[in-house]
């Protein structure tokens, strides 16, 4: 990719952390699901392995199946094992992500402009374009979210209750991810957090916005989808079919 800004390294965190509750088996987290023939973690896996963007692929998972994510990765995509490293998640999507940027800092030392992906293992659609466009941006700007406009009115309500407000939809746009940061920069602000700031923060843009630092946005795409619940499996095995 040689048009992009900068001579940092690239990484690419996966986090695979999730639970399977609102899949209905919370004995089973949903990344390890079968679309298609393959886990949905597999399927993510193989999209960021198969750019040739990446100095490494990390996978953050729950400690209790990071063996069972390097034995399905080995089953199911044999030629990409050995590109992929698979980490022990964190008690929070903060935790988690902040043992990746300590374990690329520490096996590749800190560069001033490195940068990290991160992306969720239950959205296997990503797309190359997606990828390559967070990467630029990441290079260029120090941080990106990957959205998509908002097509229905979104309603406020402070007491959940009644409607505190209707904000212009036309200026309102739904995450995804990926999300793609200066790493130096991301860790910085994410060893900050005290731990209640970890437990509550859902989403990495939202360090950069507070810090008064510009977060661009990135195009992402309807299909660029959330397997969270059963009837998105329904929609996923769809899209698979196709």
């Amino acid at each position: 990719m040689s048009d992009r800004t900068g001579d940092g390294r690239v990484f690419a965190a996966i986090l695979a952390g999730g639970s399977g509750a609102r899949m209905g088996n919370p004995d089973k987290p949903k990344q390890f699901y079968l679309l298609g023939g393959k886990p949905i973690l597999v399927h993510t896996v193989e999209k960021f392995c198969m750019t040739g963007l990446f100095c490494e692929v990390a996978v953050l998972s729950p400690p209790t199946w990071m063996r069972q994510t390097r034995d399905l990765i080995e089953k199911h995509s044999p030629h990409y094992a050995g590109a992929v490293t698979v980490l022990e998640g964190g008690p929070t999507r903060s935790d988690t992500i902040l043992n990746a940027l300590r374990y690329f800092e520490g096996r590749y030392g800190s560069a001033c402009d490195d940068v990290i992906v991160t992306h969720d293992a239950v959205r296997p659609f990503v797309s190359y374009r997606i990828i390559e466009d967070n990467v630029k941006a990441a290079c260029l700007h120090g941080a990106c979210n990957t959205v998509v406009p908002a097509t229905d009115t979104i309603v406020e309500s402070c007491d959940a209750d009644t409607i505190s407000s209707i904000p212009d939809r036309s200026k309102l746009y739904q995450g995804q991810t990926p999300q793609s940061f200066n790493l130096p920069k991301l860790k910085a602000y994410m060893e900050q957090l005290t731990e209640s700031e970890k437990g509550s923060l859902t989403d990495a843009c939202k360090i950069f916005v507070v810090n008064g630092e510009r977060v661009v946005l990135v195009p992402g795409d309807v299909s660029n989808m959330k397997i969270t619940y059963p009837q998105d499996m329904r929609i996923a095995e769809a899209l698979i079919g196709e």
